[in-house]
């Protein structure tokens, strides 16, 4: 049975409504962990590594908080763009060689990759971000994007005066398809006379995740058509979309997975993200290396759903606290179940 970590509690706090990604040879080491035998936990992040500003750097935080409050000293490695299953096995395999544990693969594309290398370390936990893995000895972390893109889809219809808001994906596949879906519903239940314009930056390479100046082009291109407010979910991708956003006079950013409001990077924006949908990935990877550490470690496959703040929308910034009645309104109709938020996009 799932523990809720103190971090779940924190999280839950302060940061949402109150209702509410190389080869071993290539790799990047981003910071130091012991050595072999006793090391501790290992993070594998996805394209873009932790300054990401948004995902990666949520699966950071994460790893830092196990740092400060468990003793522990993680070691954080990143992929490059065009990485195949192979060069994600290596670099798995060669942090459980090493001894770490855990052992986290923080993005879908890692997958595959851990179901094959947990069958080979049934001594080491694995944990996985974004998909299900196979195996006694790993943790599948998912989430529940699409509510809360619902609610990002709500926040956009509340604020708009163009009547047009838009969409950009990093790749369009399932998982930010979940994105979309939700985004659109949120929109389309609140006002369904607003326009909602859909773009992806690549169909299926995940360079999408680590393209900010393809992301420019496409902001800029649905501002020149009228939207005022533009959700991106696309990793590192997103930073390029937000800073042709702040460009424009009247329109709004609104960020995905941490917090963008309060990236150090992303400061001379902040006025002009409206907010972000908050993704757990931080509270997940805590939860996974506390357990490892209490000597319990999870197995299994759980969602983080919008019930148990596993996602959520960011109100730094205060810009949208005169809408927070209809966004707790709609927080409560989704925990409740009252409204079903579609995972797949309708067309």
């Amino acid at each position: 049975m799932r523990r809720v970590s103190r971090l779940a509690a924190t999280v839950a706090a302060s940061a949402a409504l109150a209702l509410t990604a190389t080869a071993c040879g290539e790799s990047s080491t981003e910071s130091n962990s012991g050595d072999g035998g006793d090391a501790g936990p290992g993070i594998a992040f996805d394209v873009g590594g932790r300054d990401d500003h948004s995902f990666n750097e949520a699966a950071a935080r994460g790893g830092d908080l196990a740092e400060e409050e468990l003793g522990v000293s993680v070691e954080y490695q990143t992929a490059r763009n065009g990485e195949t299953d192979a060069d994600r096995i290596q670099r798995l395999t060669s942090m459980a060689e090493a001894g770490y544990n855990p052992v986290i693969g923080v993005g879908y594309l890692y997958g595959n990759a851990i179901t094959q290398v947990a069958a080979e370390y049934p001594d080491t936990t694995f944990g996985v971000v974004d998909a299900v893995a196979e195996g006694d000895n790993t943790y599948s972390m998912t989430f529940a994007e699409h509510e809360g893109s619902y609610l990002a889809g709500v926040a956009a219809a509340l604020t708009t005066e163009n009547d047009h808001v838009g969409f950009i994906g990093g790749v369009q596949n399932p998982l930010i398809g979940k994105f979309q879906a939700g985004f659109e519903q949120g929109v389309r239940d609140t006002d369904p006379d607003i326009e909602v314009e859909i773009n992806y930056l690549y169909r299926d390479d995940d360079r999408g995740f680590n393209d900010p100046a393809r992301a420019a082009e496409q902001a800029d291109g649905m501002l020149s058509r009228g939207a005022d407010v533009i959700y991106t979910a696309a990793g590192s991708s997103g930073q390029g979309s937000i800073e042709q956003i702040a460009r424009a006079e009247g329109a709004w950013a609104i960020g995905v997975d941490s917090d963008q409001y309060q990236q150090p990077g992303l400061a001379e924006y902040q006025d002009s993200i409206l907010t972000s949908v908050l993704k757990g990935v931080d509270v997940a990877v805590f939860d996974l290396i506390e357990s490892v550490e209490e000597g319990e470690p999870l197995s299994g496959h759980h969602e983080y759903t919008l019930a148990e703040n596993g996602v959520s929308l960011a109100t730094s910034g205060g810009f949208i606290d005169d809408l927070a009645p209809e966004l707790e309104e709609a927080t409560r109709r989704i925990a409740d179940g009252e409204v079903e938020v579609n995972d797949t996009p309708a067309s």
